[in-house]
């Protein structure tokens, strides 16, 4: 087989291979042969029908696929070898001609193939980032022990209303005349709270309600932008309330007010377990020293966000083949069309230039991914979720349990596998760099704010770039 490789500008490449019948015949006879094994041919004992019927009815449809497996195994034996940074997968070029199978080899075929650009990312003792420590202020525990305060409150039945309130009481449809129309929707224990009534005037028709009493609202004007709302308090179908006009009545029946824990021993077990915690000081200094190891992680995880910006803004605008990747992109998401190929192309490329920075990070820093760095990454995982509910006591057999599932789930690997490599560049990263130390609080300055939104989002967010790198690369794992 002949192999060429025409690359004029760097990053638009083209691969031509010229396949001779010697490339494929030895594969095609013996895959002939077993078909003539297998063959029931009528008039012919199993295995015995002549070779040359079976080379009429199946020969050019093995030739086919013997000849797609050969340019296969070449092409990605040709870029290996070659060090070619391909990005996607080769498409057939537009300057390919048609080619008869029915004839004679040779055979040409031309394949377009996307060519990383060629750049240099590397940092050294010279470059200097900025590293945030997020401290534990006074406030952040406050808001802390009020979370968990929330989290383990309760309703108590009051009699009057008040804002945040729940209600639950019988809904009755009214006719013109304010009666209860015959006939009409009802709704025994209906569950409504008042605060989240979209429209003012609706929802101070319950400013000051007692238990008993009967409000005369409009669900429809209550909720004038969601009839699923309206719905879902009615009992109806969505379709149903779509013309309903009419006034109801609102006999308020249960009044639930969410009281808070008192921050007591009961709270103190209930977050850290029976008898860990003594008295209100302890349970600050727990708080305290559990935000601290949290924002730890944070901390480094602002830092390869800085560190991404720093090498996007030193490697500068990048030259990518936009109409060939555009294609591959478009072949790889062909139920989504060019529309959607065209909104998500621009951030694509800012998701594949850090992917290709980083992959020169790791290279020339020796980072390694085992297994357990990737178990360590779902428990790290695993505890932040537990964390968002206030749940900072769960046995640690019941966290490398829930990891395991997680870990079972395809839709996860990638994205733990990303953030392994994170974790470990960021470790060597930091004594690589000189890191200019910063202090920031949650809510203190502008880097503080981004450092809030990376601790709510940094998940999603790598979930999301990701995506955006899948809808032209091929995410392969294997080399890890």
């Amino acid at each position: 087989m002949k192999i060429s490789f025409e690359n004029p500008d760097k990053v638009n490449g083209l691969l031509t291979l010229t396949v001779e019948e010697a490339d494929y015949k030895e594969n095609v006879e013996k895959t002939l042969k077993n078909y003539r094994k297998k063959a029931n041919v009528p008039g012919f004992r199993p295995g015995m029908a002549p070779m040359g019927m079976i080379k009429r009815q199946f020969g050019t449809t093995v030739k086919v696929d013997e000849i797609n497996k050969l340019l296969g195994d070449q092409i990605y034996k040709y870029v290996k070898d070659n060090n070619i940074q391909m990005l996607g997968e080769p498409l057939p070029s537009d300057k390919q001609e048609p080619v008869d199978m029915e004839k004679e080899a040779p055979y040409t075929f031309m394949f377009d193939i996307a060519v990383a650009p060629e750049f240099k990312a590397e940092l050294t003792g010279d470059d200097t980032i900025d590293y945030y420590t997020i401290t534990v202020d006074d406030k952040i525990v406050d808001q802390q022990i009020d979370m968990f305060a929330s989290r383990a409150g309760h309703y108590d039945k009051v009699e009057d209303y008040q804002a945040n309130d729940m209600l639950k009481g019988d809904i009755r449809e009214l006719d013109e005349n304010g009666n209860t129309k015959e006939g009409g929707i009802t709704v025994e224990g209906a569950v409504l709270m008042p605060e989240y009534i979209k429209v003012e005037d609706q929802k101070k028709l319950f400013d000051g309600a007692k238990l008993g009493d009967i409000i005369t609202f409009n669900p429809k004007k209550a909720y004038p932008e969601s009839d699923v709302e309206v719905a879902s308090l009615l009992k109806l179908k969505k379709e149903d309330v779509a013309d309903l006009t009419a006034d109801f009545s609102y006999q308020i029946t249960e009044i639930s007010r969410y009281v808070k824990a008192e921050v007591n021993q009961e709270l103190f077990d209930q977050v850290y377990g029976k008898d860990v915690i003594k008295d209100e000081k302890d349970f600050r200094e727990k708080i305290a020293e559990g935000l601290k190891a949290q924002f730890a992680v944070d901390s480094d995880f602002k830092f390869i966000q800085d560190v991404r910006k720093y090498l996007e803004n030193k490697v500068g605008a990048l030259t990518y083949p936009d109409a060939l990747l555009k294609r591959i992109m478009l072949n790889n998401n062909k139920d989504k069309g060019e529309e959607f190929v065209e909104k998500n192309y621009e951030q694509s490329i800012k998701e594949l230039t850090w992917h290709l920075i980083k992959e020169q990070l790791v290279k020339a820093n020796g980072v390694k991914i085992e297994d357990a760095d990737i178990e360590d990454t779902a428990k790290e995982a695993a505890k932040a979720q537990f964390a968002q509910y206030g749940m900072n006591n769960i046995p640690e057999e019941y966290i490398e349990n829930y990891a395991k599932d997680m870990l079972k789930k395809k839709e996860y690997i990638d994205s733990f596998v990303d953030r392994s490599i994170d974790r470990k560049l960021t470790e060597i990263l930091k004594n690589v760099v000189k890191l200019e130390n910063k202090t920031a609080t949650i809510q203190q300055n502008d880097a503080g704010r981004i450092i809030n939104f990376f601790i709510k989002n940094f998940r999603m967010l790598g979930g999301y770039r990701l995506f955006l790198l899948s809808l032209f690369l091929r995410t392969d794992r294997k080399g890890r």
